[in-house]
């Protein structure tokens, strides 16, 4: 039978304090040691007793003498633990004595499920995202938790998303809610200030809420491939095609008309013309554009790679400098961190443009779909041009001039079999005009 004894080791050097130590002995072939936290005065000690002497004055000491009869009991319950005793050591023992003494440490432990908006947090963090498009990834998730908040209040009764739980219904609640939350927004302020926006919320048209359930769909698949869940509520629920007009576009001889329209009394906005006037010229997205530095020309080439396929297919665009667009660039040798044009934000850019297209008088109507309500409505081009104006500038007289999608999407970094080339195929008049003459 196993017998444990209390001891002490004092040096030649005492100390005024010294750890009690335990040898664990059952019969002649084990032999284990332990050393303790508790600690005792050595001239305290007596080895007889295994306990403080019995002249000493001692506050605490029947406290004291339990916590060794204790220990000594702990040692030999963590033995009688073990069942291969032969090849026992002293650090096994001290193991075992740890887990007798804090069960806790040792106990599974229960795993708290995470909850939908942690795995949405995780999936921003973890899933290959640009900034731009995170920031769009942000907006949803803003927009689920004042849905969630929304739910809970209507009927009055405690609503959470739940990965596992989410089924079409609920899609299409999520749905009617994106539509709606202008309209929530006079009625259920509070829901606002709980989960805020820059903005205040506009009515959303079916491509803008298309766009948001295209994100919780990529969300949800991406969880389902990490193992987080395995509902997958768009199996049968179907986001519906986004419909887009046809793409308008300023004319070679619009361009050169706003290009050599006098803005010297405008020195800031004529520099923001030759900046649109360029983006013309290169055709590329105002994301790559605002990226452009002078390493990216490379023997009168602009060469980058699209911000939109770098972290799909990385493919590197190559587009050759024209005349206007070599002299632009001279004319802004010296930029800020090396940039290659002085741009100044987005929002400012696109107003400027609006700007620089009213002095230049290009007011032309054309046919624009109301993102809105999807209806049909003319709009005068000084009004809603912008910087994509730019990049429909490059591939539409590109279009009309070569019928070559993919040669096209070359110079302009749309992937091959865009869609978007579609668009263009009924978007010029002239085109019409020239088949109809062949009638004649």
């Amino acid at each position: 039978m196993a017998t444990v004894k209390a001891f002490i080791r004092v040096s030649a050097k005492k100390a005024e304090k010294v750890n009690i130590r335990f040898r664990l002995s059952d019969g002649r072939n084990i032999q284990l040691f332990y050393k303790s936290e508790i600690e005792v005065n050595p001239n305290f000690w007596d080895p007889k007793t295994q306990a403080i002497k019995a002249k000493v004055i001692f506050k605490e000491r029947d406290k004291f003498n339990k916590s060794i009869t204790d220990r000594i009991n702990d040692i030999k319950t963590a033995y009688s633990l073990i069942d291969d005793k032969q090849i026992l050591t002293s650090e096994l023992l001290e193991a075992k004595i740890d887990e007798v003494l804090h069960p806790e440490k040792f106990s599974p432990v229960e795993l708290v499920p995470q909850t939908f908006f942690e795995i949405f947090a995780e999936f921003l963090q973890k899933h290959k995202l640009s900034v731009g498009r995170k920031k769009h990834f942000d907006v949803v998730n803003r927009a689920l938790q004042r849905f969630e908040l929304y739910s809970s209040k209507t009927p009055k009764r405690p609503f959470k998303l739940d990965l596992n739980t989410i089924t079409p219904d609920t899609l299409r609640s999520i749905e009617k809610f994106l539509r709606d939350e202008h309209t929530i927004f006079e009625t259920m302020p509070e829901i606002y200030k709980a989960v805020p926006e820059s903005r205040t919320p506009a009515p959303r048209g079916q491509n803008t809420i298309n766009g948001i359930l295209t994100k919780i769909r990529t969300f949800i698949l991406w969880s389902i491939n990490e193992e987080k869940t395995t509902n997958n509520p768009f199996r049968k629920f179907s986001v519906g095609d986004s419909v887009y007009g046809t793409p308008y576009y300023i004319t070679i001889n619009e361009r050169n008309q706003l290009y050599k329209r006098d803005l010297s009394l405008w020195p800031q906005l004529k520099v923001q013309r030759d900046i649109f006037v360029f983006q013309c010229l290169i055709g590329c997205r105002v994301g790559d554009l605002y990226k452009l530095t002078t390493d990216n020309l490379k023997n009168d080439f602009i060469e980058y790679i699209p911000r939109k396929t770098k972290e799909d297919k990385p493919v590197t665009v190559r587009v050759p400098l024209n005349t206007t667009a070599k002299e632009i660039l001279s004319r802004y040798p010296d930029n800020e961190a090396g940039r290659l044009l002085p741009f100044i934000s987005e929002q400012k850019y696109n107003k400027a443009i609006k700007e620089a297209f009213t002095l230049a008088k290009l007011t032309r109507l054309v046919t624009v779909l109301n993102p809105t309500t999807g209806e049909p409505e003319n709009q005068p081009l000084n009004k809603i041009a912008s910087s994509h104006l730019a990049r429909r500038c490059f591939v539409g007289n590109l279009y009309t001039q070569v019928k070559d999608p993919n040669l096209i999407g070359e110079l302009s970094g749309h992937v091959p079999g865009s869609k978007s080339f579609l668009r263009y195929k009924s978007s010029n008049d002239e085109m019409k005009i020239s088949l109809v003459n062949l009638l004649d």
